[in-house]
Order: C-alpha cells, then sequence, then structure tokens
C-alpha cells in the first residue's frame, strides 16, 4: 500500500514540475495586433474570423453523429449471434432497428433532413 502511495506522490509532483516549467517557458510576453490577427495570405482579413455556420449543416452534423453511433451499439449484436438465444437476439436487434427507423422517420417528417427550403 505504501509504494502505490509513494508512486503516486512522486508523480503527481513530478506532472506538476513539468506543468509549472512548461507554463513559464511557454510565455509569450509579445503581443502584437499582427500576431492576434487571422492570417490570410498576408492581406488584413476583410470580414470578422468568426462568421457563423449554417445551422442547417450542424443539425445534419448531429443527426449523423446520433446515428452513427447507433450503428456501432448494432455492430456487437452481430457479434454476440452464437452465444445468445436466437429469439431474444432477433427481438433486440428488431426493436432497436424499429427505433432507430421511427427515429429516422420523426427526424425526416419534422423536415430536419431537408437541405433547402
Amino acid at each position: 500500500m505504501i509504494i502505490i502511495l509513494s508512486c503516486l506522490f512522486v508523480t503527481l509532483i513530478l506532472s506538476s514540475v513539468v506543468m509549472l516549467l512548461a507554463s513559464l517557458l511557454a510565455k509569450k510576453t509579445i503581443t502584437d495586433r499582427e500576431k492576434n490577427s487571422p492570417f490570410e495570405c498576408g492581406f488584413d482579413p476583410k470580414g470578422s474570423a468568426r462568421l457563423p455556420f449554417s445551422l442547417r449543416f450542424f443539425l445534419i452534423a448531429v443527426i449523423f453523429l446520433i446515428f452513427d453511433v447507433e450503428i456501432t451499439l448494432l455492430l456487437p449484436l452481430a457479434m454476440i449471434i452464437n452465444f445468445s438465444n436466437i429469439f431474444t437476439w432477433t427481438v433486440t436487434g428488431a426493436i432497436f432497428i424499429f427505433i432507430l427507423l421511427l427515429g429516422l422517420y420523426h427526424e425526416w417528417n419534422q423536415g430536419a433532413l431537408e437541405w433547402a427550403n
């Protein structure tokens, strides 16, 4: 137990020292307008660097992420077919796919999948 605590203490001290040295050595004290402005091929930027992006694109990206994560939840279903009851496996897979299709239909019905109005 004492060995684990001493290793933990040494790791904590060592990481704190490294972080302190990195923050002291990496400080940039010289700041000017040119270094703080966005670089645009050597010219002054014509617009703001923080332009808003399309809300439709954001919604499509979030929907893609949701369905992508659910596909990764389906992958283990194919791997456990040999270790489970075939009826339970089929019902579980069908319910999961039905919920996915129900969500897709809801998004389609709400108009979230239409790129242009």
